[in-house]
């Protein structure tokens, strides 16, 4: 079966964030694109987002959640407006209070990803779009990892029979303007200055070419950010450009790849974005850290915002944003990031259709 036929799997998120509210509004609001999508998750939050849709917004189509026992019962012959809804732990009860920290979402969450990931994996599934996760939910589960990378990486080596460090992956955001790629994800500042190496570097620019290559047919230009203000002032402001940065983009030139840097942090980004009229200079920039990518992205607009994992042997994106407990409950949250991850998961699922 081609993966045009086969499913593609959501995960609910944790249950007492937006997710499930975002999931809803997209079957409400797209629903031909997410005719062929399930939801693998708790059909009892996945009805409360429903009823608090309802309330918010009365006058909408009302949807209707189907429970489902296997991915083969999903098709596009079902009714218009339907979630179904994959129950793969035991049903939650009592549900957690809107925008507090369970520790019973956590494990629920987490529960589901594994779950997906792994049906993804087996090849009964195309493609993995999740809903946020709270690390802190996750934490006080007790399970071992502080988000979705690393579990699914984690999921992924597992499958393959190899050592998570034989999996390696990247986190790249994309927006409609700038994609941005991380060397590290969710470490403290001080931990990731120290990941700042050689190696991880020149790994960041495999695994981001590699990755480029396979989606466009042609290899990216790479920007590579510097770690200290302007790039390091040729040494006056640190010396990791010159002895890290410079040798990892030398050894990654000498490997054929089109990498341009070490560049100042606060003006890279600018001269990677899509300018209306005319390519960018760049096709992808490579940020030292989580913070040094991620705010100029947000900031064009984290409602536009797809987070992609590079690196894993399936496709996987989710919304560039979190769990908003502020807005939990309440009806209002936007469902944009989250349709725009569902459009980029299609998308590199048939990467022929860009080139």
């Amino acid at each position: 079966m081609t993966n045009a036929l086969k499913p593609m799997l959501i995960t609910q998120g944790d249950a007492a964030g937006i997710g499930p509210e975002i999931i809803a509004k997209a079957y409400r609001d797209a629903p031909n694109r997410m005719q062929t999508c399930v939801v693998v998750g708790d059909c009892a939050v996945m009805q409360r987002a429903v009823d608090v849709l309802a309330a918010a917004h009365p006058e909408a189509q009302r949807l209707h959640v189907m429970p489902v026992d296997a991915l083969h019962q999903v098709s596009s012959t079902l009714p218009t407006f339907t979630i179904p809804v994959l129950q793969v732990s035991p049903p939650m009860s009592p549900l957690p209070a809107w925008g507090r920290i369970s520790a019973e979402a956590g494990q629920l969450a987490a529960d589901c990803v594994v779950w997906a990931a792994q049906a993804v994996l087996r090849g009964d599934a195309a493609a993995l779009v999740t809903a946020p996760l709270h690390k802190e939910a996750l934490c006080a589960a007790g399970v071992p990892f502080p988000g979705h990378t690393e579990m699914l990486q984690a999921c992924a080596a597992a499958h393959a029979g190899v050592a998570v460090e034989d999996m390696p992956v990247r986190m790249m955001l994309v927006t409609p303007e700038l994609k941005t790629v991380l060397v590290s994800i969710h470490v403290s500042l001080r931990q990731a200055i120290d990941a700042v190496t050689i190696d991880n570097i020149l790994q960041t620019l495999r695994i981001t070419h590699q990755a480029e290559v396979a989606t466009t047919g042609r290899a990216p230009r790479m920007a590579v950010a510097g770690l200290n203000p302007h790039a390091g002032e040729g040494g006056l402001m640190g010396r990791e450009e010159l002895d890290i940065i410079i040798p990892a983009l030398q050894q990654a030139r000498a490997e054929g790849m089109q990498v341009f840097g070490p560049m100042a942090p606060d003006t890279v980004f600018m001269r990677a974005r899509k300018k209306q009229g005319g390519p960018a200079e760049f096709d992808v920039v490579i940020a030292m850290y989580h913070d040094q990518g991620l705010i100029p992205v947000k900031y064009l607009g984290v409602e536009h915002g797809v987070n992609v994992t590079l690196g894993l042997p399936l496709v996987r994106t989710s919304p560039d944003h979190g769990t908003a407990f502020d807005l939990a409950g309440t009806g209002q949250a936007d469902a944009s990031s989250f349709l725009a991850a569902v459009e980029v998961a299609v998308v590199l699922q048939r990467p022929d259709s860009l080139r």
